[in-house]
């Protein structure tokens, strides 16, 4: 998956949105809330990091170039040292998932304003 596919599965989700942080990193959000970001460009395969489910954590650990993300395991996000770690139908099902579980932990009025029913 290219960087510009990333960034046009996250925006594909209900209510995202992207901004710069953090120099040039793009961090894609749902309700103001984070649930994935792509590395700045300046590296050949930028990182990105996005939140997953207690097992999804678990499993995607233990997989070569899936580490947990520096300072956000603990809140169970995964960082893929590039793009091609996992196959690109796999990285849009879990940009939703990380969606989603941002998501579903919005205030109920938030959620209802930016995610159609």
């Amino acid at each position: 998956m290219t960087p510009a596919a990333f960034e046009q599965a996250a925006l594909a989700l209900p209510g995202a949105t992207v901004s710069v942080q953090w120099g040039a990193d793009r961090v894609y959000k749902v309700g103001g809330k984070m649930f994935a970001v792509r590395g700045d460009n300046s590296g050949v395969r930028p990182p990105v990091s996005f939140k997953v489910s207690d097992l999804s954590f678990e499993m995607l650990t233990k997989k070569k170039g899936v580490a947990p993300a520096p300072y956000l395991a603990r809140a169970k996000w995964v960082m893929l040292e590039h793009l091609r770690v996992l196959p690109d139908d796999e990285i849009r099902a879990r940009l939703a998932e990380a969606h989603r579980l941002v998501a579903e932990k919005l205030p109920k009025t938030v959620r209802e304003s930016l995610i159609p029913a």
